[in-house]
């Protein structure tokens, strides 16, 4: 039996199932594939590497770097997984779809490696950060499923969620637990600001309404809970000040005109990695 033009049946039975309204014929383009296995998420590589070189700099281990490993493969299967998820929930399957899959997959296992490693090389009580972290992945997970990962909630949840890798790195080396939790403490507050800031100046950039009285109110909180962790030895101080000139940056710049999503990025890593090696260095020093 032939198909169209005398070809094999089997080959016109591939070509008709690949002809699926949901699969298109063409190979995915290159950008696609780059697209699919590399986030576009620019705040995201902050709030993934921070807390992993924050660690490392305090207490640096085999076991950090499985951990490290674990951040940054989580991050990255992250972005295909929501793909796939909103191509499954809409009932289409893609070409994109399946690397999403893959790549999705690809990533989970480098993670699973990286616990595994963290879990033969180092001390089990960093499996308390993560524990304690879950259920804000969880939410992540979910709201990226529905397609809300760009909300306030989607948004805090996963940079909280991130924050405890750095004690989790921190209590594998056999750290000290109460600096270990200080640690996640600034990167929390750091989170809060800094997405506060950012979603603010999102808006203004689009001409809608911004409550500069929350903001500010969300970085005197920040300021302010790091002040209480410094004197109660739970937190360094240096962290607190790092936090606190992201807090002034925050606000003063939403008295000037918008900036660009770019500048906004860019600014916000600078703080970041301002951040994480100020805290680093007064876990270490005592400061």
């Amino acid at each position: 039996m032939t198909g169209p033009r005398g070809a094999p049946s089997h080959l016109f039975s591939a070509r008709l199932w690949l002809t699926v309204p949901e699969m298109a014929t063409r190979p995915v383009p290159t950008a696609t594939l780059k697209s699919l296995a590399v986030p576009n998420e620019h705040g995201g590589w902050g709030f993934t590497l921070e807390p992993v070189i924050l660690g490392l700099l305090v207490a640096p281990s085999a076991a950090g770097w499985g951990l490290g490993l674990m951040a940054l493969a989580s991050f990255f299967a992250r972005h295909p997984t929501k793909l796939a998820a909103g191509d499954l929930r809409r009932g289409h399957v893609y070409p994109r779809t399946r690397l999403a899959l893959f790549f999705a997959l690809l990533y989970g296992g480098l993670a699973l490696a990286g616990l595994l490693l963290a879990w033969y090389a180092g001390d089990r009580a960093f499996v308390a950060p993560l524990l304690a972290a879950l259920p804000l992945v969880v939410v992540q997970v979910v709201y990226d499923a529905l397609g809300k990962g760009r909300t306030l909630i989607g948004e805090l949840s996963g940079s909280l969620a991130m924050g405890g890798v750095a004690t989790a790195i921190i209590l594998a080396a056999g750290g000290d637990a109460r600096l270990a939790w200080g640690a996640w403490l600034v990167l929390a507050m750091r989170g809060l600001v800094a997405i506060r800031y950012a979603r603010a100046q999102v808006r203004r950039a689009y001409g809608k309404p911004v409550s500069k009285i929350s903001t500010f109110a969300t970085a005197v909180l920040g300021v302010f809970v790091l002040f209480l962790g410094a004197v109660w030895g739970v937190s360094p101080w240096l962290g607190m000040w790092a936090v606190l000139a992201l807090a002034v940056y925050a606000v003063y710049m939403l008295e000037r005109p918008p900036v660009t999503a770019r500048h906004v990025g860019w600014s916000q890593m600078f703080f970041g990695w301002l951040v994480a090696l100020l805290t680093a260095l007064g876990i270490r020093t005592g400061w």
